[in-house]
């Protein structure tokens, strides 16, 4: 393969393997997790273990660091921590792939925001065009619950946030400075999650569970996705996660064995008493 060629695939690659990687955390957050910890508690032991993984890992306290870097890595880290949590509230009310496409209002926004080719308003159209496709939006009566809406919406600024304040410290060591967003995007969940720390400690084969949605689903996609800002500008980064929403539904759908649901009825809920899919006010 042509040296130039490899080069311009690695970002792409990059950010691909990030989103495969995301959506399989966390459809498998949303299936074991989700249950019997809730959305806090899942945030709480995600953030938590994958900080603690990366510090083990890249011990970026060896690495100097000034107040400047300091600062932004610590917003970056807050914004992620935002971001998760409000997602995984927002997968309460509303399916996997509806969340992620309001999310990626979020990079979306940053691509509008950094472009300036007409090329780049070509690809911005055509991923606004997919999402519209993918959100329900039918007359007077969508389905989609306003608090899951609002929940990624909120997310989706963080999205953005967290885009922006990671470019300012993307020339740092990626494994490093994820390391420390972690940290800071944990102060964000954990306090939240402890509310559901009782259920952890009478299920602590949850520990091992959470262990694993921590790689999958935090410390590999986004170091994988703090590589690849080092190569990209915001606008193109911000195009090319527009792949997510897509991504998230086919991974959604074929790991939660066709539990996904597109256009839910008013009562559609995936998280209830023992699993349950269904509210007790919803349709059978």
């Amino acid at each position: 393969m042509p040296s130039s060629l490899a080069h311009r695939l690695v970002p792409f690659l990059l950010v691909l393997g990030s989103i495969v990687s995301l959506g399989i955390g966390t459809s498998l957050a949303k299936e074991f997790l989700f249950p019997l910890i809730g959305a806090a508690g899942t945030s709480a032991l995600r953030t938590g273990f994958s900080a603690i993984i990366l510090l083990v890992l890249w011990r970026p306290w060896q690495a100097a660091m000034t107040r400047r870097e300091l600062a932004f890595t610590a917003l970056y880290g807050m914004t992620l921590g935002v971001m998760n949590l409000c997602f995984y509230l927002a997968l309460k009310t509303i399916p996997f792939g509806l969340a992620v496409a309001i999310e990626f209002i979020g990079p979306l926004t940053v691509t509008v925001l950094y472009s300036r080719k007409l090329t780049d308003f070509v690809w911005i159209v055509l991923a606004v065009g997919g999402m519209l496709m993918i959100l329900p939006l039918r007359g007077n009566q969508s389905g989609l619950d306003l608090t899951g809406v609002i929940y990624s919406l909120v997310a989706a600024f963080g999205w953005g946030l967290y885009i922006v304040f990671g470019k300012k410290v993307s020339h740092r060591h990626s494994g490093q400075t994820v390391a420390i967003g972690l940290v800071f995007a944990s102060a964000v969940t954990i306090p939240v999650g402890m509310t559901d720390a009782g259920a952890i400690i009478s299920h602590p084969y949850l520990l091992l569970v959470g262990l694993l949605v921590a790689v999958i689903s935090s410390s590999l996609p986004m170091t994988l996705e703090m590589a690849a800002l080092k190569r990209l500008p915001h606008k193109t980064f911000g195009i090319l996660v527009s792949m997510e929403p897509a991504v998230a539904a086919v991974v959604a759908y074929l790991l939660l064995a066709g539990k996904f649901d597109a256009y839910p009825n008013p009562g559609y809920c995936p998280v209830g008493d023992g699993g349950s899919r269904q509210r007790d006010n919803g349709p059978p």
